[in-house]
Protein backbone atom coordinates (compact mmCIF):
# COMPACT_ATOMS: atom_id res chain seq x y z
CA UNK A 1 0.00 0.00 0.00
CA UNK A 2 2.05 3.08 -1.04
CA UNK A 3 2.42 6.05 1.01
CA UNK A 4 0.13 9.25 1.02
CA UNK A 5 2.17 11.99 -1.22
CA UNK A 6 1.56 15.90 0.03
CA UNK A 7 -1.51 14.64 1.48
CA UNK A 8 -2.88 12.95 -1.22
CA UNK A 9 -3.53 9.02 -0.74
CA UNK A 10 -2.11 7.01 -4.23
CA UNK A 11 -4.20 4.17 -5.08
CA UNK A 12 -4.03 1.21 -3.07
CA UNK A 13 -3.59 -1.88 -5.68
CA UNK A 14 -4.85 -5.67 -3.91
CA UNK A 15 -3.98 -7.99 -7.00
CA UNK A 16 -1.12 -6.30 -8.35
CA UNK A 17 2.62 -5.99 -6.94
CA UNK A 18 5.14 -3.73 -8.79
CA UNK A 19 8.61 -2.57 -7.59
CA UNK A 20 9.39 1.09 -8.65
CA UNK A 21 12.33 0.37 -10.17
CA UNK A 22 10.90 -2.10 -12.50
CA UNK A 23 7.52 -0.87 -13.51
CA UNK A 24 6.22 -2.63 -16.01
CA UNK A 25 2.27 -1.22 -16.47
CA UNK A 26 0.83 1.55 -16.05
CA UNK A 27 -2.01 3.07 -13.63
CA UNK A 28 -5.09 2.51 -16.01
CA UNK A 29 -3.57 -0.89 -16.57
CA UNK A 30 -3.41 -1.96 -12.68
CA UNK A 31 -6.97 -0.22 -12.24
CA UNK A 32 -8.27 -3.01 -15.00
CA UNK A 33 -6.71 -5.78 -13.59
CA UNK A 34 -8.48 -4.81 -10.35
CA UNK A 35 -11.76 -4.28 -11.41
CA UNK A 36 -11.70 -7.31 -14.00
CA UNK A 37 -9.07 -9.70 -12.95
CA UNK A 38 -7.62 -10.01 -16.19
CA UNK A 39 -5.67 -7.71 -18.79
CA UNK A 40 -4.06 -8.28 -22.38
CA UNK A 41 -0.85 -6.83 -23.49
CA UNK A 42 -0.95 -7.02 -27.69
CA UNK A 43 2.31 -7.99 -29.52
CA UNK A 44 3.78 -9.30 -26.35
CA UNK A 45 5.74 -12.58 -27.38
CA UNK A 46 7.06 -13.39 -30.93
CA UNK A 47 5.16 -16.15 -32.67
CA UNK A 48 6.82 -19.31 -32.38
CA UNK A 49 4.82 -23.05 -33.22
CA UNK A 50 7.44 -25.57 -34.83
CA UNK A 51 8.31 -27.15 -31.61
CA UNK A 52 4.80 -27.47 -31.25
CA UNK A 53 4.42 -29.36 -34.51
CA UNK A 54 7.10 -31.63 -34.00
CA UNK A 55 5.94 -32.85 -30.76
CA UNK A 56 2.64 -33.29 -31.99
CA UNK A 57 4.21 -35.56 -34.79
CA UNK A 58 6.03 -37.33 -32.27
CA UNK A 59 9.56 -36.62 -33.90
CA UNK A 60 10.43 -34.87 -30.53
CA UNK A 61 10.22 -36.85 -27.51
CA UNK A 62 10.17 -35.28 -24.24
CA UNK A 63 10.63 -36.96 -20.83
CA UNK A 64 7.92 -36.73 -18.64
CA UNK A 65 5.96 -34.87 -21.24
CA UNK A 66 1.68 -35.46 -21.11
CA UNK A 67 0.14 -35.34 -24.96
CA UNK A 68 -3.50 -35.22 -24.73
CA UNK A 69 -5.64 -36.76 -27.09
CA UNK A 70 -9.15 -35.09 -28.09
CA UNK A 71 -11.62 -37.31 -26.97
CA UNK A 72 -13.94 -36.38 -29.63
CA UNK A 73 -11.68 -38.34 -32.09
CA UNK A 74 -12.12 -41.53 -32.48
CA UNK A 75 -9.40 -43.87 -31.91
CA UNK A 76 -9.62 -45.60 -35.37
CA UNK A 77 -9.36 -42.24 -36.53
CA UNK A 78 -6.28 -41.09 -34.66
CA UNK A 79 -2.87 -40.37 -36.35
CA UNK A 80 0.19 -38.38 -34.52
CA UNK A 81 -0.39 -34.76 -35.79
CA UNK A 82 -2.05 -31.59 -34.30
CA UNK A 83 -5.74 -32.10 -35.30
CA UNK A 84 -5.18 -35.03 -32.46
CA UNK A 85 -3.78 -33.26 -30.01
CA UNK A 86 -6.26 -31.14 -27.41
CA UNK A 87 -3.08 -30.46 -24.94
CA UNK A 88 0.44 -30.80 -23.92
CA UNK A 89 1.28 -30.86 -20.53
CA UNK A 90 4.45 -31.11 -18.11
CA UNK A 91 6.35 -29.24 -21.44
CA UNK A 92 8.32 -27.66 -18.65
CA UNK A 93 10.83 -30.44 -18.84
CA UNK A 94 11.37 -29.51 -22.91
CA UNK A 95 14.16 -26.67 -23.25
CA UNK A 96 12.85 -25.08 -26.50
CA UNK A 97 9.04 -24.52 -25.12
CA UNK A 98 10.44 -23.42 -21.51
CA UNK A 99 12.08 -20.30 -22.91
CA UNK A 100 8.37 -19.53 -23.37
CA UNK A 101 8.30 -18.81 -19.22
CA UNK A 102 11.53 -16.85 -19.16
CA UNK A 103 11.01 -14.06 -21.76
CA UNK A 104 11.41 -10.77 -19.78
CA UNK A 105 8.42 -9.53 -21.24
CA UNK A 106 6.73 -11.81 -19.62
CA UNK A 107 -7.02 -26.13 -27.91
CA UNK A 108 -10.03 -27.80 -27.56
CA UNK A 109 -13.00 -26.48 -25.88
CA UNK A 110 -12.49 -25.99 -21.91
CA UNK A 111 -15.53 -25.43 -19.40
CA UNK A 112 -16.18 -22.51 -17.33
CA UNK A 113 -13.38 -23.14 -14.49
CA UNK A 114 -11.54 -21.64 -11.98
CA UNK A 115 -7.28 -22.62 -12.47
CA UNK A 116 -7.09 -22.12 -8.76
CA UNK A 117 -9.12 -25.42 -7.98
CA UNK A 118 -6.22 -27.42 -9.44
CA UNK A 119 -3.01 -25.43 -7.22
CA UNK A 120 -2.63 -26.82 -3.76
CA UNK A 121 -0.33 -23.88 -3.06
CA UNK A 122 -1.28 -20.03 -1.40
CA UNK A 123 -1.42 -16.71 -1.55
CA UNK A 124 -3.89 -16.91 -4.27
CA UNK A 125 -3.07 -13.01 -5.08
CA UNK A 126 0.40 -14.00 -6.04
CA UNK A 127 -0.18 -16.81 -8.36
CA UNK A 128 -1.20 -15.34 -12.60
CA UNK A 129 -1.53 -17.11 -15.40
CA UNK A 130 -0.19 -16.22 -19.01
CA UNK A 131 -2.20 -17.29 -22.10
CA UNK A 132 -0.28 -16.55 -25.00
CA UNK A 133 -1.98 -16.96 -28.66
CA UNK A 134 0.30 -18.25 -30.94
CA UNK A 135 -1.74 -17.61 -34.11
CA UNK A 136 -4.89 -15.70 -34.60
CA UNK A 137 -7.82 -16.61 -31.71
CA UNK A 138 -11.82 -15.79 -32.17
CA UNK A 139 -14.81 -16.87 -31.30
CA UNK A 140 -14.80 -19.38 -34.19
CA UNK A 141 -11.92 -21.07 -33.18
CA UNK A 142 -12.53 -21.29 -29.43
CA UNK A 143 -11.11 -18.24 -28.14
CA UNK A 144 -10.73 -17.27 -24.39
CA UNK A 145 -14.15 -16.34 -22.46
CA UNK A 146 -13.75 -14.46 -19.35
CA UNK A 147 -16.30 -13.10 -16.60
CA UNK A 148 -15.23 -10.34 -15.46
CA UNK A 149 -14.82 -9.63 -11.70
CA UNK A 150 -15.37 -12.70 -10.93
CA UNK A 151 -11.95 -13.17 -9.34
CA UNK A 152 -13.23 -11.45 -6.03
CA UNK A 153 -15.25 -14.07 -5.52
CA UNK A 154 -14.63 -17.59 -3.80
CA UNK A 155 -13.19 -21.01 -5.42
CA UNK A 156 -16.40 -22.93 -6.45
CA UNK A 157 -17.62 -26.61 -7.05
CA UNK A 158 -16.10 -28.22 -9.79
CA UNK A 159 -17.00 -31.31 -11.55
CA UNK A 160 -17.11 -33.03 -15.17
CA UNK A 161 -19.63 -30.84 -17.29
CA UNK A 162 -22.49 -32.84 -18.82
CA UNK A 163 -21.50 -32.70 -22.56
CA UNK A 164 -22.52 -34.37 -25.26
CA UNK A 165 -19.23 -36.31 -26.92
CA UNK A 166 -17.66 -35.99 -23.66
CA UNK A 167 -15.00 -33.94 -21.96
CA UNK A 168 -11.02 -34.60 -21.26
CA UNK A 169 -10.05 -36.08 -18.58
CA UNK A 170 -9.19 -33.84 -15.67
CA UNK A 171 -11.42 -30.90 -17.69
CA UNK A 172 -13.50 -30.03 -14.61
CA UNK A 173 -16.07 -27.04 -14.48
CA UNK A 174 -17.74 -24.49 -12.74
CA UNK A 175 -21.12 -25.96 -11.14
CA UNK A 176 -22.74 -23.10 -10.02
CA UNK A 177 -22.19 -19.61 -10.78
CA UNK A 178 -24.64 -17.00 -12.50
CA UNK A 179 -24.80 -18.19 -16.20
CA UNK A 180 -26.37 -14.36 -17.05
CA UNK A 181 -23.19 -12.58 -15.75
CA UNK A 182 -21.37 -10.32 -18.06
CA UNK A 183 -18.71 -12.38 -20.11
CA UNK A 184 -15.73 -11.19 -23.03
CA UNK A 185 -14.81 -13.29 -25.36
CA UNK A 186 -11.30 -12.58 -26.03
CA UNK A 187 -10.17 -12.19 -29.47
CA UNK A 188 -6.53 -12.01 -29.86
CA UNK A 189 -3.59 -11.89 -32.84
CA UNK A 190 -0.53 -14.05 -32.30
CA UNK A 191 1.81 -13.28 -29.81
CA UNK A 192 -1.13 -11.08 -27.53
CA UNK A 193 -0.53 -12.43 -24.01
CA UNK A 194 -3.47 -12.13 -21.46
CA UNK A 195 -2.61 -12.28 -17.69
CA UNK A 196 -5.59 -13.28 -15.17
CA UNK A 197 -6.00 -14.09 -11.61
CA UNK A 198 -6.64 -18.08 -10.49
CA UNK A 199 -9.96 -17.51 -9.40
CA UNK A 200 -11.36 -15.66 -12.48
CA UNK A 201 -14.18 -17.75 -13.93
CA UNK A 202 -13.00 -18.39 -17.31
CA UNK A 203 -13.33 -21.30 -20.29
CA UNK A 204 -12.73 -21.65 -23.76
CA UNK A 205 -14.85 -22.53 -27.04
CA UNK A 206 -15.22 -25.14 -29.27
CA UNK A 207 -13.03 -24.97 -32.80
CA UNK A 208 -15.56 -24.77 -35.19
CA UNK A 209 -12.99 -24.20 -37.89
CA UNK A 210 -10.63 -26.39 -40.17
CA UNK A 211 -7.48 -25.03 -38.67
CA UNK A 212 -6.07 -24.78 -35.20
CA UNK A 213 -6.50 -22.55 -32.31
CA UNK A 214 -2.42 -22.56 -30.60
CA UNK A 215 -1.78 -21.57 -27.28
CA UNK A 216 0.83 -21.55 -24.92
CA UNK A 217 -0.16 -21.02 -21.20
CA UNK A 218 2.05 -21.27 -18.04
CA UNK A 219 1.29 -19.83 -14.73
CA UNK A 220 3.60 -18.08 -12.28
CA UNK A 221 3.66 -17.65 -8.90
CA UNK A 222 5.65 -15.79 -6.03
CA UNK A 223 8.67 -17.98 -4.59
CA UNK A 224 6.84 -17.60 -1.48
CA UNK A 225 3.93 -19.44 -1.79
CA UNK A 226 3.37 -22.12 0.53
CA UNK A 227 1.66 -25.42 0.12
CA UNK A 228 -1.75 -26.08 1.68
CA UNK A 229 -3.87 -29.28 3.00
CA UNK A 230 -6.49 -29.97 0.20
CA UNK A 231 -8.53 -32.71 2.48
CA UNK A 232 -12.28 -31.60 2.95
CA UNK A 233 -11.93 -28.81 0.67
CA UNK A 234 -13.52 -28.32 -2.78
CA UNK A 235 -10.36 -29.14 -4.21
CA UNK A 236 -10.49 -32.59 -3.13
CA UNK A 237 -11.50 -34.54 -5.58
CA UNK A 238 -9.10 -33.02 -8.02
CA UNK A 239 -6.42 -34.01 -5.66
CA UNK A 240 -7.75 -37.41 -5.76
CA UNK A 241 -8.08 -38.13 -9.70
CA UNK A 242 -4.49 -36.72 -10.53
CA UNK A 243 -3.00 -39.36 -7.43
CA UNK A 244 -5.01 -42.15 -8.93
CA UNK A 245 -3.46 -40.98 -12.69
CA UNK A 246 0.15 -40.70 -10.62
CA UNK A 247 -0.24 -44.28 -9.96
CA UNK A 248 -0.84 -45.84 -13.26
CA UNK A 249 2.01 -43.94 -14.32
CA UNK A 250 4.61 -44.65 -11.56
CA UNK A 251 3.18 -47.70 -10.45
CA UNK A 252 3.47 -46.24 -6.94
CA UNK A 253 0.38 -46.35 -4.39
CA UNK A 254 -1.43 -43.21 -4.58
CA UNK A 255 -1.33 -43.91 -0.60
CA UNK A 256 2.48 -42.83 -1.04
CA UNK A 257 2.47 -39.66 -3.01
CA UNK A 258 1.70 -36.02 -2.32
CA UNK A 259 -0.06 -34.59 -4.15
CA UNK A 260 2.43 -31.44 -3.37
CA UNK A 261 5.64 -33.55 -4.69
CA UNK A 262 3.60 -33.51 -8.12
CA UNK A 263 3.31 -29.77 -8.33
CA UNK A 264 7.06 -29.50 -7.73
CA UNK A 265 7.95 -31.72 -9.78
CA UNK A 266 5.99 -29.72 -12.57
CA UNK A 267 7.46 -26.68 -11.48
CA UNK A 268 10.88 -24.49 -12.25
CA UNK A 269 12.33 -21.42 -10.86
CA UNK A 270 12.35 -18.46 -13.62
CA UNK A 271 14.61 -16.47 -11.40
CA UNK A 272 14.93 -16.50 -7.11
CA UNK A 273 14.38 -19.19 -4.92
CA UNK A 274 11.41 -21.12 -3.78
CA UNK A 275 10.67 -21.42 -0.70
CA UNK A 276 9.80 -24.97 0.19
CA UNK A 277 13.42 -25.73 -1.36
CA UNK A 278 14.44 -23.34 1.31
CA UNK A 279 12.88 -24.93 3.77
CA UNK A 280 14.30 -28.53 2.33
CA UNK A 281 17.56 -27.21 2.25
CA UNK A 282 17.52 -26.09 6.05
CA UNK A 283 15.84 -29.53 7.52
CA UNK A 284 18.67 -31.53 5.89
Amino acid sequence: HPEPVSGYALPSYHYTVEPKAKQKLTAEQRKFYEENGFLVIRNLVPKSEKRFEKICRREVEVPGMTIMRDVAIAKSEFVPDEKAVTKIQTWHTDEVLWEFCCLPQLSSRHPMHQDLYYFPFRPVDRIVCAWTAMEKVNRDNGCLVVLPGTHKGELLQHDYPEWEGGVNKMYHGVRDYKQDHPRIHLEMEAGDTVFFHPILIHGSGANRTNGFRKAISCHYSTGQCHFVDLKGTVQEKIEDEVLELAEKKTGIPKTQIKYEDIWKFRSRIVKGTRSWDEMEANSN
